[in-house]
């Protein structure tokens, strides 16, 4: 028996929307991992990325676990989670480790940082596909394939109320997690459309300018800036970029900058050896100076504020590249610490997950 579905199929994607719709929808807490298609054709086992490519090589434990845990003949759509080592959250930064070149370090990652699958979506089943009913027949015949799976492999948790969605929302950020999906529940599977509405989290920040990258098109041009935030020691800690600005806006960015280029040994980010545990462009990037510059990025004088939006952090950084709301001339630069950033409330990520066949 063949899969009804080739490989070169698309995940269905999400819309983003400022509210929770009501009406007609199911809700699910919005994974921060690796999407993924999964593909079981009796032995065979085929994890493809969301750009269609192989990711088995970088996770052989996810592979093993669904041969055992997957019926011989189906197509799942889910995510790729990595848990944190005390079980409590999220680990995107871990999880990107794993994709990694050597493959004696890959097996080593495997062993000490394993991954999990959380699957949302079944697209087909035996010689059938599925992709035409609704979802709610499909997240149905989902939770029965996977009730006896266990181990590494997990259905999302699900709600049909509005108001409940909301509350995760607000809880489950701090498990790690980036917001709330709703599904159409009479929708048909749409590869490739966004089909799906996502409500992710929005806050602003006022962060220091410290430096910038060119942009590909040209030299005298703005690539990104170098976003930095204070931490309670006084250091000026790498946070981010932001870099989505109009051609146009990109060569008037370099000639408002110039005046700030500075290659003064003193400029936060220039030591070869920064304070443990403080990220820098270097230190996080790898990047080298070269004698009294750094070829990875131009460094500024710290003392113009920006304000961005952004949705949540992962650890010292912004987990996605924020975008830029406006300058701040009102604001100190060293004013921009840690401190202004909202807090998400704590939450155990075993209360977010469970085992296949559980009840949402």
């Amino acid at each position: 028996m063949e899969l009804p579905l080739p490989k070169t199929i698309s995940p269905m994607l999400a819309k983003p929307a400022a509210g929770i719709p009501e009406g007609g929808y199911a809700y699910e807490p919005k994974w921060d991992g690796f999407r993924a298609l999964v593909f079981r054709d009796g032995k065979d086992v085929e994890i493809l990325s969301r750009n269609g490519r192989s990711l088995n090589r970088y996770f052989p434990e996810l592979a093993k676990a669904f041969l055992e845990g997957l019926p011989e003949q189906c197509v799942v759509d889910g995510e790729i989670i990595l848990v944190s080592g005390d079980g409590s959250r999220l680990d995107f930064d871990a999880l990107q480790q794993r994709i990694h070149p050597a493959g004696s370090r890959v097996s080593l990652l495997a062993e000490q940082t394993p991954s999990s699958f959380v699957a949302f979506d079944l697209l087909a089943l035996g010689g059938t596909d599925l992709t035409g009913e609704p979802f709610r027949r499909r997240r149905e015949q989902l939770g029965g394939v996977l009730r006896a799976a266990g181990g590494r492999l997990h259905v999302t948790r699900q709600t049909l109320d509005a108001g409940t969605a909301g509350e995760w929302f607000r809880r489950f950020e701090g498990a790690g997690l980036d917001g709330v999906v709703a599904k159409p529940l009479e929708g048909r599977y749409e590869p490739g459309k966004r089909a799906m509405t996502k409500v992710k989290h929005r806050r602003t920040a006022d962060c220091v300018v410290a430096g910038y990258r060119v942009h590909k098109s040209g030299d005298d041009r703005i690539g990104s800036l170098l976003l930095g935030l204070y931490d309670d020691a006084g250091n000026l800690v790498n946070a981010g970029v932001i870099g989505a600005f109009p051609m146009a806006r990109r060569s008037e960015l370099f000639d408002e900058l110039q005046a700030l280029v500075t290659w003064d040994p003193s400029h936060p980010w220039s030591s070869a050896d920064p304070e443990p545990g403080t990220r820098t462009p270097r230190s996080s990037e790898g990047s080298r100076w070269t004698g009294s510059k750094d070829l990875s990025f131009t460094p500024l004088r710290p003392e113009r504020v920006v304000e961005v939006a952004y949705d949540h952090m992962e650890g010292p950084r912004f987990r996605h590249p924020p975008s830029f709301l406006r300058w701040r001339p009102d604001r100190e630069p060293e004013s921009c610490g840690f401190g202004q950033l909202e807090e998400p409330v704590k939450y155990e990520l075993a209360d977010v997950l469970q085992e296949p066949g559980a009840q949402p």
